[in-house]
């Protein structure tokens, strides 16, 4: 399976609480700050409750 590179595009200031604990959770601290995660249903999930404040690219 191939990776997910997660990135933080908006701010999380000033978001709903869960919204802030899912992107610190992912380890999206600061806007333009990135993560890579294992791409499986969990991830998507998650990826699907910030989407409007992520971008998701895939990394082979």
């Amino acid at each position: 399976m191939a990776d997910l590179k997660i990135t933080l595009i908006k701010s999380i200031a000033h978001r709903e609480p869960r919204q802030r604990v899912i992107a610190k959770s992912l380890g999206l601290g600061r806007v333009h700050s990135s993560v890579v995660r294992p791409d499986n249903a969990a991830t998507r999930g998650i990826i699907f409750k910030i989407a409007h404040l992520v971008t998701v690219e895939e990394v082979k």
